[in-house]
């Protein structure tokens, strides 16, 4: 079986190349094979190669400059799933679509299951649930999976994790406080754990909308504060800082963000007979792979 892979430079999609199945032949392609804003380029792609699997991993994930390019987000992340499910049902193929938390809007208070109606706030949110609409209006449903997540993170990239590594470091050498948002909740999810579900996703056939990250709550100050107590526990830091907790009000930001975002992954989990691993499990995982 043949899986094509977009973002492979990204922390999924590095991720993705080191845990992909012995069984499976996978081509990757980062931004410098395959422009996702180029419709054609991404059509071509697909003719060229004839995957049996796309994972889109690929997109435009930078939540606050997105407000002040929406068009480039659109393109990324609604034109070129588009495209690629376009190509895939003429070519027979299947296509596995990455989403987000950011496709509802915060508001309910308790986990969101993965049929209920999208409802972003930011131009981010808009443009990945147009993308999961345009894939589904073009692509058999026996042939599309949308896997949404949460708070990713990795031993690699631009995430979370590794901004308060460094934060942790500096603020602990001055003797500042980190101050870090508390009122915004939800799942922190390692790159491990999301890999592991899309090659089970692939290897299942798994269509459909599935929600999936780790288990347990936090919000970003809790994240903040088990990253400095784990590094530490961990030899990446001599000390941390101390995690100061403030509203979103007090940090703002050009796009809003869900001030509740925690994804419902109970049927997914059984679906794909995955256990539900801890947050704070992952991230110890994770730390131990940082050099």
């Amino acid at each position: 079986m043949r899986v094509l892979i977009t973002g492979v430079a990204g922390q999924l999609g590095q991720e993705l190349q080191r845990t992909c199945p012995t069984s499976l032949e996978f081509l990757a392609f980062g931004r410098e094979q395959l422009d996702l804003a180029d419709v054609d380029a991404c059509c071509a792609a697909v003719e060229q190669h004839q995957p049996d699997w796309l994972i889109n991993a690929g997109a435009y994930t930078a939540v606050d400059r997105a407000e002040s390019e929406p068009d480039l987000a659109h393109r990324i992340n609604c034109l070129a799933p588009r495209a690629f499910a376009a190509a895939l049902q003429q070519t027979g193929g299947s296509l596995l679509q990455l989403s987000t938390d950011f496709v509802f809007n915060g508001d309910q208070g308790h986990p969101y299951q993965s049929d209920q109606p999208c409802d972003p706030i930011g131009v981010y949110g808009r443009t990945k649930a147009a993308g999961e609409k345009a894939a589904a209006e073009v692509l058999a449903p026996e042939r599309l999976a949308i896997l949404r997540t949460s708070w990713l993170y990795g031993s690699v990239g631009r995430n979370f994790l590794l901004t308060m590594l460094r934060l942790h470091a500096i603020k602990a050498e001055a003797g500042d406080p980190l101050r870090v948002v508390a009122d915004q909740v939800g799942c922190p999810t390692s790159t491990a754990t999301l890999a592991q579900a899309c090659w089970t996703v692939i290897e299942r056939s798994a269509y459909g909308i599935h929600h999936f990250s780790d288990a347990g709550v936090a919000s970003w100050y809790d994240f903040a504060v088990a990253i400095g107590d784990l590094a530490v526990a961990a030899g990446l830091l001599t000390r941390s800082a101390c995690v100061e907790p403030i509203t979103t009000a007090e940090y703002p930001t050009p796009a809003r963000r869900p001030g509740y975002s925690l994804l419902d992954c109970s049927s997914t989990r059984s679906e794909l007979g995955l256990p539900a691993r801890h947050w704070r499990d992952a991230l110890a995982e994770v730390m131990s792979r940082i050099p």
